[in-house]
This record gives C-alpha cells, structure tokens and sequence, in this order.
C-alpha cells in the first residue's frame, strides 16, 4: 500500500495585541503542506510541497503534526469505560490545561494501562479539526494524525529553522531545537543562553542529533558533536512509521464503508482502469441490448398467440363479429351451445348431485337439508368429523371440485382453474 505523509504547517498564534481578536487561525487560503510519498511506509519515494488539492494520491495518508502543536502530559491513566475516559482524562488534567477542556483535543500515547503511568497529547481541537477538513475535502482521507516527535528513550534531538530564521552557516539566529526525552517534548529556540541550562548534562551524551539542511551547520556548532543530516520528509516519514494515532476519541475515523467505497472508485478511475472501465461499459451496452432484444420477442410471441385465439374464436363461432376478449367469449359461446343441446353443465344441480352422493361417507346418513345457488351447493354436515370432511374433500378434489366447510354446512363448487366441461 503507498503512503501519503503531510506536515500540517504550525498553527499560528495571536500576538500579544490582538488576544481578543479569536481563536489560533484554522486553514490559510491557499496553504501548501509539505509531503511525502512511499510505496511501502519504510522507503521514501518523493517529497515536495502542494495546495491540498494538488497533494498526490495515495492508499492511505497520515498527517504530522509539529513538535510546538502538541503538548505532552504525563498522569496515571485513569480506570473508566471506553465511553467515558475522555471526560476522565479532563478531570485529571484539568488544572494543567491552558484551554476550556472543550477547546483541547486529547489522545493517548500507544500501550496505555488503567492505572499506570501514562502520556497524554494535548491538541487544539478546532485548528485539528479544520485542518483534517481541509485535506478530506480534497479527497485525501486522513487515516492517522501522529506527532513529530514524543517522549521516549533515549533521547532525541532535532534542529531545525523557523520560519524567518537565516540559513547562515553557523547563526543560531531562528535556530530551534526539538527534544524529546523520557520526561517529555521541549522546543527551545538554541539562542537562548538558558537553553543548554535547561537539558539534563547526563543526557546529553545519549543524544542522538539530527539536523535538517538548512540547520545542520549550526547544529554541529553549537554541540560540538557531529550532526546526522536528515533530509526533507525523512522526519515526517519516520514519524508515520510510529504506532502513535492521535485520531481517538471524537476524532476517530468513521463511516468505514463509505471510506472504501471512494477508495474503489478512485482507483476505478484511474488511468490504469481504463480498459476494464471500457469492457464494463461494452458489457452493460450488450446486456441491455439482448434484454430489450428478448422482451420484444417475448411481445411478438404474445401477440401471436392473441392472434391465435381470435382466429380459432372467429373460425369455431363464426356469428361472433366483434371480438373483445377470445377466452370469455368463447366459453360464453360453448355454455350457449350445451344450454340449447339441453346437457346439464358444471355449475348446474345435478352434476353438484352427483358429485356429493359419489363422495358422501357410508357411516353418515342421507342429508338432512340442502341449498342450491347457481354453481354452489350447500349441505348440512352437522354432527361431521374433522376426519370426515378432509375425505370428502379429498375424493372431490381430483376431480376439480371445491369443498368449504363452515357453520356446520359443506359447501361444494367447481375450482376455478377447472374449465367448463362441453
């Protein structure tokens, strides 16, 4: 799978005259993100800086954040359902924030305990969450949001210029210095005088420096010590390689489905699927002219055999001149000629007769009432039993004739799939 990294730019901060201006500024018109591609997480392939929407397309991004946009907190993590925790971790920090608990986004480093000692990443959660809006509304679905740096062992530390600074050989002017250690992220403008004060003498030594161009020779200036030279991305990279994921909480990823169905469509449309995209389309364009091909041979049959009966319709009666419906007017035809050849027909008394007296049960006696109505005879079975009626029923079922039974009486009728009889 290849991999997108992003550096999100520092957020910017309000100056001293203008705290009451607003929050930090979100997302500047036209802010370009340094990235990197990889084809496998580990190696880096290319490296530049783009508008969102000129970042290039990857199976999965990973936005860095810088070391002075996340604060470190160390507190024992507190024991609290997955529901709650987030509202636990404000009640333990809640003193150490400088921000409403509402305003600050939290996550938890990798390998947290309830009841061990913990780190915890402060955020701000509005800048984070326009800056993950900004590269999702181009189409770049940030899977993972990771810090630059974190605390660990041994310690690290990373030169580099900030914005402004020179590019002198050897100034410390802009100068900055990155420190991650056991005991947290520190960003100290090298300058200072206080800064080599404030980093502990017995870590110094364990060190490992690493500078970017810009700042490498001043760098191995001001410690003395050879630099390793870290190329642009290559920090954004190693920091993608991490387990660190501060996309938790409210944040998470969601709406996985959806997530896979752009994918897919993203890589169905692109140039490599073009050819199967073109065989899809012929596909589809064959299917649906052989359906269209099938139901007008399915109409031309139908309409043959309409056709059909009107023919055997006019030719067996030929008195019939209109014809509006073949199938009832013949039968209306063939019950006209059994009433004038004086045979009784299905729906008439005697058939109903004949067909109860073949099926009524030799343990039962004659009928004690009837009812006649045209095509339905009814009869008195009181005193029947179940057993009784599903006989008589089954025999007179063969035959084509229908047996209802309610209220003590039989009901028997012709079926209505069963045609007249001639």
């Amino acid at each position: 799978m290849s991999f997108l990294v992003v550096e999100l730019p520092e957020r910017r901060r309000l100056s001293a005259a203008s705290e009451g201006a607003g929050d930090a500024a979100l997302v500047r018109p036209g802010q370009e993100y340094a990235w990197v591609t990889s084809p496998d997480g580990l190696e880096l392939k290319a490296h530049g800086s783009a508008p969102a929407a000129l970042l290039p397309k990857a199976g999965a991004v990973v936005a860095v954040l810088s070391d002075a946009d996340v604060a470190w907190h160390r507190i024992t993590l507190p024991k609290a359902p997955s529901g709650r925790l987030r509202e636990a971790l404000v009640g333990v920090l809640e003193d150490r924030l400088l921000d409403e608990p509402e305003t600050v986004h939290l996550a938890l480093a990798p390998n947290a305990s309830p009841g061990q000692p913990a780190w915890v990443a402060a955020i701000d959660r509005r800048w984070l969450v326009a800056q993950i809006a900004a590269l999702e509304r181009a189409g770049h679905l940030v899977d993972r949001v990771v810090a630059a740096s974190w605390p660990d062992h041994p310690p690290t530390g990373h030169f580099d210029r900030a914005a402004g600074g020179q590019d002198d050989d050897d100034s410390a002017a802009g100068l900055v210095l990155n420190w991650s250690h056991a005991e947290g992220v520190v960003r100290l403008p090298v300058k200072s005088r206080l800064t080599r004060s404030l980093l502990p003498a017995d870590a110094l030594p364990l060190t490992r420096w690493t500078a970017s161009p810009a700042a490498i020779a001043a760098a191995q200036h001001w410690t003395g010590a050879p630099v390793a030279l870290m190329a642009p991305g290559q920090r954004a990279l190693q920091a993608a390689r991490s387990t660190l994921n501060l996309r938790q909480f409210d944040l998470a990823p969601k709406q996985r489905g959806t997530r896979w169905l752009r994918d897919a469509r993203q890589r169905l449309m692109s140039p490599g699927w073009r050819p199967a995209r073109i065989g899809l389309a012929a596909l589809v364009a064959v299917q649906v002219l052989g359906l269209n091909l099938w139901a007008w041979q399915q109409r031309q049959a139908i309409a043959d055999k309409r056709q059909a009966l009107v023919a055997t319709l006019q030719s067996s009666f030929p008195q019939v001149r209109a014809v509006l419906d073949a199938p009832v007017q013949m039968q209306r035809e063939v019950e006209r000629l059994r009433a004038v050849a004086g045979r009784a027909g299905d729906g008439d008394l005697e058939p109903l007769l004949q067909a109860a007296s073949a099926a009524w049960p030799a343990d039962r006696p004659a009928v004690d009432s009837l009812r006649y109505e045209p095509g339905r005879l009814s009869l008195s079975a009181a005193g029947w039993t179940e057993a009784q009626i599903n006989q008589f029923r089954g025999q007179l079922q063969p035959a084509g004739w229908r047996v209802e039974a309610a209220d003590g009486r039989l009901t028997l009728s012709r079926s209505a799939s069963t045609g007249p009889s001639l």
